[in-house]
């Protein structure tokens, strides 16, 4: 079921299992400038589900944010036919099935509403799971997945057990292993993650997790205070295991 989070900003979650953690999975469904709408990670497709998406407008545009949320984009693709496909570059190797329209993590930074009315991109490079965040500035909402999680306290034994470990149970935080292992350039993130910070934005939807509506961005600025300060001059870069959602 679509929950409203602000203007214009919508979103539906359903279970999801990987590495044998029982999480969320979140979609997020944005109004642009024009009334048409963008579905951020979609989930399994329902005719219930398509809907009440359908309900609200035209999809226009279809947006895998990482590696590893496209699990249902193929279904979608056919439900949504004209819809524009955005996915990172690396997803056209892991998935050959999709017709993809633009690699979102190879286009260049764009001028404000030249790719979607309304909604801001930022690519999170020297991120190796190649996600691009958004902001919806008329909701001031923005739109992470894998870069922070909100997990809450899950009941699970070894969700617990393991969310516990890994530094984000009951806590907005990223998973130490994430951040042991997903980033090639830390420095470049911390730039992208700035870039991020620099958007004014009140609430806060992840890919794993509830929603935030407020404080998101001193939360995020928290989250993500580990990455290393950006080298001036510096320049961020364009640059395992299965999709989880």
């Amino acid at each position: 079921m679509l929950v409203a989070i602000s203007d214009g900003v919508w979103v539906a979650s359903g279970p999801v299992s990987f590495l044998g953690l029982h999480l969320t999975s979140t979609m997020s469904v944005l109004r642009l400038g024009d009334g048409s709408l963008l579905v951020c990670s979609p989930l399994q497709l329902t005719a219930e589900l398509l809907a009440e998406v359908s309900a609200l407008g035209r999809v226009a545009e279809l947006y895998a944010p990482n590696t590893f949320h496209h699990m249902w984009l193929a279904d979608w693709i056919a439900a949504c036919p004209g819809a524009r496909v955005h996915a990172p570059a690396e997803l056209a190797h892991k998935r050959p099935d999709l017709e993809i329209d633009r690699f979102h993590d190879r286009a260049p930074l764009l001028a404000a509403g030249e790719v979607f009315d309304g909604v801001d991109e930022v690519p999170i490079r020297g991120f190796r799971l190649r996600e691009t965040a958004l902001v919806h500035r008329a909701g001031r909402t923005a739109v992470v997945t894998d870069l922070v999680h909100n997990i809450g306290r899950p009941e699970h034994t070894w969700t617990k057990a393991y969310t516990k470990a890994m530094g984000f149970y009951d806590r907005v935080a990223l998973s130490r292993m994430l951040r042991w292992t997903s980033f090639d350039d830390p420095s470049a993130a911390r730039q992208s993650v700035d870039a991020l910070l620099g958007h004014t934005f009140d609430a806060l939807i992840v890919g794993h997790g509830a929603p935030i509506a407020r404080d998101a961005r001193a939360l995020v600025a928290n989250a993500t205070a580990w990455l290393p300060t950006a080298r001036r001059g510096n320049l961020p870069s364009r640059g395992f295991l299965k999709p989880c959602g």
